[in-house]
């Protein structure tokens, strides 16, 4: 598993301690935290802004919540990113770009059934859809603003944890990338996520995975995604092949 080093240098790029063990590093150029978070977050918005108000109520991939309900809810994690790129803190670190999603572990119905209520009752209380389509528009760019104005050796709090500053972008990213997956479900011409934010929700996956165990050859990026986050079930064959490793999935809620 990832653990956590306070001594490890920062910076804005993304290595993965797990992955050049499985292969996935092979070739691949370093990732800016910050240039990740702006393209998830650009990804969002080209989901959602040729969409009215009819096509902003189809259903996603979140249980009981429609496109513009789910898309409250990363408005809200973009808001909270604001908060907390504002809220230095002076380290060490008590969790990692990994470890941090340990503190929301799945399969807890009662918090989720609440937060999917309270968040649909507030998408609605917009006038119209579009309506938060527009606040997103607004909140989005300005988070990626501050997490590329930022100094990157820093540390920042948030929901009662402190992380530096790339691992608190890295978790925006993990989010954002899982919801865009679950936003176009019932969007057959959405675009997917981008190439480097989704490698690092794959990298966080990885992270959360035991380091012996190896993804099915046969998933791609996004097949691995929405089978870590339970979006997908596994197969029979998925757990022939993950073996003990199955009993982890998925990996987040």
């Amino acid at each position: 598993m990832r653990r956590i080093d306070p001594a490890c240098p920062s910076s804005y790029f993304f290595t993965v301690p797990g992955a050049a063990r499985r292969g996935r590093l092979h070739g691949m150029s370093p990732i800016r935290q910050h240039e990740a978070l702006a393209q998830a977050y650009d990804g969002i918005t080209a989901v959602v802004t040729p969409l009215d108000d009819a096509a902003l109520q189809r259903p996603t991939r979140c249980r009981g919540w429609l496109v513009a309900d789910l898309l409250f809810h990363v408005l809200c994690d973009a808001q909270r990113a604001l908060v907390a790129l504002a809220s230095p803190a002076p380290g060490p670190p008590n969790v990692d770009d990994v470890s941090y999603w340990r503190a929301f572990p799945p399969g807890d119905d009662d918090a989720s059934a609440r937060h999917a209520w309270w968040a649909r009752r507030s998408a609605v209380a917009f006038d119209r859809p579009t309506g938060v389509v527009r606040l997103w528009s607004d909140t989005a760019p300005a988070a990626v603003r501050a997490a590329t104005a930022i100094d990157p050796d820093g540390y920042v709090t948030t929901q009662g944890h402190v992380l530096r500053v790339p691992h608190l972008l890295a978790t925006l990213t993990t989010e954002a990338v899982i919801h865009h997956l679950d936003l176009v479900v019932d969007l057959p011409d959405a675009p997917l996520p981008a190439a480097d934010p989704t490698r690092v929700a794959v990298t966080t996956m990885d992270g959360l995975l035991s380091d012996e165990a190896v993804r099915p050859a046969g998933w791609d990026d996004h097949e691995y995604l929405l089978k870590a986050a339970g979006r997908v079930p596994l197969t029979d064959r998925d757990r022939l092949e993950l073996g003990e490793a199955a009993g982890w999935f998925p990996l987040l809620g």
